[in-house]
Parts: C-alpha cells; sequence; structure tokens
C-alpha cells in the first residue's frame, strides 16, 4: 500500500509539472516568456514534447522515491508512463489531422494532383 501511494503521488506530481511546463501559461505569462526565451534550441524543443519532457521531469522523482538503482529505472519510466496516460486521458494531446492524400481519402480524388 505505501509504495502505491508514492507511485501515484509521484504519478501526479510528474504529469503536473510536466503539464505546467509545456502547456501553461504561468502567473504573469512566465512559462510563455520561457518557451520563448527557449526557442528552438534542445530546450525549447524538449519544452514542445510533452513525451520528452515527462522522461526529463520523472528522472529526480524516481531517484527520490526509488529504494535501489535498479528499481529506479523502472520507476523512472513508469513515472513517466503513467504522466502520459494522464495527459492522454484527460484530452492534452490532440489528434494528428489526417492527411490529405490518405487511405480515408481517396474517394475524393478527381484526378488532379493536390
Amino acid at each position: 500500500m505505501n509504495a502505491f501511494y508514492w507511485f501515484v503521488l509521484g504519478a501526479l506530481g510528474v504529469w503536473r509539472i510536466t503539464h505546467l511546463l509545456n502547456a501553461e501559461d504561468g502567473p504573469w505569462d512566465t512559462l510563455v516568456g520561457l518557451r520563448k526565451l527557449a526557442g528552438e534550441s534542445f530546450f525549447g524543443r524538449l519544452l514542445d514534447c510533452f513525451y520528452c519532457l515527462s522522461l526529463w521531469v520523472a528522472a529526480p522523482f524516481a531517484w527520490r522515491l526509488a529504494q535501489a538503482w535498479r528499481h529506479g529505472l523502472f520507476l523512472w519510466l513508469a513515472l513517466s508512463g503513467a504522466a502520459i496516460l494522464l495527459e492522454r486521458a484527460t484530452g492534452g494531446l490532440r489528434q494528428v489531422p489526417v492527411a490529405p492524400y490518405s487511405e480515408d481519402q481517396k474517394e475524393n480524388n478527381d484526378g488532379m494532383l493536390q
């Protein structure tokens, strides 16, 4: 029970911090400014990718919560995965639109190049 409690608490913490850094404006638009400042650098691309960012945010949580380094490796991935599942469950990751040349839209093809 105790380990499960800390896992759930860690997963919620990872999701909250990752979502805050990735998608929220923050007070006085401070996080928007942080993302603009990061630009197209490594950190800018990291802040744009929820999956990537959740791995980095989960690392200190796993380090703190793990009882052994082997346990920490699995906990690191599990915390990141739980945060990703929470993000998907809350509708945070939008569906990528279907490409106009996909199989679903071939019946609309009139023979012209698009």
